[in-house]
């Protein structure tokens, strides 16, 4: 048994997680600022934690999947709206993309990083034998 802090992802679809269970690549397009607050200093090749559980509900023992970061961009988009003839409105949201792998299930041991710009970290449990996919 290993233990180690990665970054977490909170309020994953149970679909997309399902999914990725599967251990077919799979690209996620997240907009919640928190995610992508965790997002800021994670690279192709980390490992994250996946879980369906909201950020302020997540604690000891919640179960989650661990991925691999295949890519990840993180970009602003620009949305213009348009009511004829006299109102413009421009708005900016930022997004992240991510293309990830399955690499094992686990469950959180410690929650950390709950505070505003604060990545969410948690401590987990790490196989030392991994299925092969």
């Amino acid at each position: 048994m290993i233990i180690v802090k990665i970054n977490a992802l909170t309020g994953i679809s149970p679909a997309i997680i399902a999914e990725l269970k599967k251990y077919k690549p799979r690209t996620l397009e997240l907009q919640s600022a928190h995610n992508i607050i965790t997002l800021m200093d994670v690279l192709p090749g980390d490992h994250i934690f996946l879980t369906e559980i909201d950020l302020d509900d997540l604690c000891l023992g919640d179960q989650g999947i661990i991925v691999e970061v295949l890519s990840i961009t993180i970009n602003m988009k620009r949305m213009i709206e348009y009511i004829q003839p006299y109102y413009c409105e421009e708005r900016e949201r930022m997004s992240a993309r991510l293309k990830v792998k399955y690499v094992d299930k686990t469950f959180a041991k410690c929650v950390e990083g709950r505070e505003w710009v604060k990545p969410t970290i948690v401590e987990i449990v790490k196989s030392s034998v991994f299925h092969a996919g």
